[in-house]
Formats: C-alpha cells, sequence, structure tokens
C-alpha cells in the first residue's frame, strides 16, 4: 500500500493548507470552503496521474490530434457533511464520475465526548463494481469513519481500486488504514500527516471542526 504525504514535498498546496488551518482566516466560510475545493482539485490531479490511459483521436479545425484520456470508471464516495466542497473540488476535475455520499458521525457517549461510535445512517451510491473508488474526506481523525463508509458501499460492489484522499490525518489513522484497507489495491493521498490526537479524538494541531468551519456550528 502507497501512502503519498504531500507536506513532505514544497507546491501550491501547503498555502491552501495553511489558510483552512489560520485561526485568523479559518473562520471566513466562505474562503474556507473554496480551499478546501481547491485542496480536491488539486487531489484530484495528482490522483488522476495513477489512472490507465487509452488514446482517442481528435478532429481539429486543421487535423486529427491523438489525445490520451483517462480510461476509468469513477465514482467519488463523500462523508457527509464537511466532505461536501472536498466532493465538489473533485468533481470539477472529473466531471464525468459517478457519486457516493454516506452520512458517517460520531455519536458520543458522554457529555465529555471522549468516548463515541461511528452511525451510518444513510447511503446513496451507484454500483462500484470493478470500478475506481475515490473516498473523500478532509478530515482523518482515527479512521473509524473511513472504514465504516468504505465496508457500507462494499454493499454496491467491489472496487477494482480504493483511493482514500483526506487534507488533515493523524498519524493513528493512517496507520489504522493501512492495517484495514486491501493491501495490494489501496493508495492513500494526505496533504498533511499530524502527530496527535486529543482526548476528544480531534486531530492536533489539525484544524478543528471542518463541518462547523465550513457551514457553521451544530447544536
Amino acid at each position: 500500500m502507497n501512502v503519498i504525504n504531500f507536506s513532505e514535498n514544497n507546491s501550491l498546496l501547503n498555502s491552501f493548507v495553511r489558510e483552512i488551518r489560520d485561526i485568523n482566516i479559518q473562520n471566513d466560510r466562505l474562503r474556507f470552503r473554496r480551499n478546501i475545493e481547491r485542496l480536491g482539485e488539486i487531489m484530484a490531479y495528482e490522483i488522476s496521474k495513477e489512472f490507465k490511459y487509452k488514446t482517442i483521436e481528435v478532429k481539429t479545425p486543421l487535423g486529427v490530434c491523438a489525445v490520451n484520456i483517462p480510461d476509468e470508471e469513477i465514482v467519488i464516495g463523500t462523508i457527509l457533511r464537511a466532505g461536501l466542497p472536498y466532493h465538489h473540488g473533485f468533481l470539477s476535475y472529473f466531471d464525468g464520475a459517478e457519486n457516493a455520499f454516506v452520512s458517517a458521525y460520531r455519536k458520543y457517549k458522554e457529555t465529555g465526548h471522549q468516548s463515541f461510535d461511528i452511525h451510518i445512517e444513510y447511503i446513496a451510491s451507484p454500483d462500484i463494481e470493478g470500478k475506481t473508488l475515490i473516498l473523500a474526506d478532509p478530515m482523518l481523525a482515527t479512521g473509524s469513519s473511513m472504514d465504516l463508509t468504505y465496508r457500507a458501499l462494499l454493499t454496491k460492489g467491489t472496487p477494482k481500486h480504493i483511493h482514500i484522499a483526506s487534507i488533515i490525518a493523524s498519524r493513528q489513522a493512517v496507520d489504522y488504514c493501512v492495517q484495514n484497507f486491501p493491501q495490494d489495491k489501496t493508495t492513500i493521498w494526505i496533504a498533511a500527516i499530524d502527530p496527535d490526537l486529543n482526548e476528544s479524538s480531534y486531530i492536533v494541531p489539525g484544524i478543528g471542526d471542518a463541518g462547523d468551519l465550513a457551514y457553521g456550528i451544530k447544536n
């Protein structure tokens, strides 16, 4: 299994990651959502380099040109709600992709938010049998939501390859996904890997609650 950590190399991606982390910038919801979307676009471009391609001929006003284009059936699977702008970024580049949505959320066991179960209440997905599945969630804290989402989507078929795409991940979550996803057909793409989780399983230093920053505080 290959793990790509973009923070190990310098690129424009780091500027957008900086802005979604910065407490002086991130509370501008419009800018926050757009930065998440931009990161989805960059991830889509990088992931596309791993696809299988085919050559087609395109007729121009002056002749015929051979062009290599992706030869993949793509399904973008996103965890609601923080994943919506991220999903839109992927879909801007993979505009012919099919789409899947899963509502995976934390149900806390006590008021201190120190223990929780992951619940899935909703899934909308096409058939994913033999297709390339991109699992998109901007925050990968423990890895358990991503794992349950993948297992829920397996009711719709078995993909030929899985791309896990997150912006900020904890080291624990990356290790969890490495251990629990198929070794021979999974690639993990992360903009930055942070070292710790706090007592409520939020990534440290992280960004805070991505869903609240994108759409407002939930009750």
